[in-house]
């Protein structure tokens, strides 16, 4: 289902340009659905954690997927509502190496003060899978709305 144009807008802004850190690490959000987000990591030498394999610093893959998830909910949640990480649970499965990053979140549930996003990351145009995970988010919403689309 799309998101309102102006809402989407919105949600890019934020994410690219508003959290500064996203910025420092050049995630570029690929694609927003309700419930969905995809982004990248374009590839850079600054981003290794092991030049000797090589191998992206692991870091980079829990940001970038702690940043997708988070962006996945925002698409689901009324303008103005916040949330932050309550858990990040990540499974490295091989190492990624000098190629772009891709993590795909998509939302399992949202209720009245909790969402849980199922989050995969690839590396390079072969979609390699390197980690995936799940990540838990306390929602701050608007006082006095009614959400009536979700439960506790």
């Amino acid at each position: 289902m799309p998101l309102d144009p102006d809402f989407e807008s919105a949600i890019r802004r934020f994410m690219t340009e508003g959290v500064r850190f996203n910025s420092f690490l050049g995630i570029q959000i690929r694609d927003l659905d309700l419930g969905f987000a995809r982004m990248a990591i374009p590839f850079r030498e600054e981003l290794m954690g092991d030049p000797l394999r090589p191998a992206l610093h692991g870091g980079v893959i829990s940001a970038l997927m702690d940043v997708v998830g988070g962006t996945a909910l925002l698409t689901q949640l009324a303008p103005g509502e916040r949330l932050s990480t309550v858990d990040l649970r990540i499974d490295y499965l091989r190492p990624a190496g000098k190629v772009e990053l891709v993590s795909e979140g998509t939302v399992l549930r949202v209720g009245g003060r909790v969402g849980v996003v199922r989050i995969q990351t690839f590396s390079g145009p072969e979609r390699i899978h390197v980690a995936e995970g799940t990540g838990v988010y306390q929602l701050k919403r608007n006082r006095g709305s009614d959400h009536p689309e979700v439960e506790d």
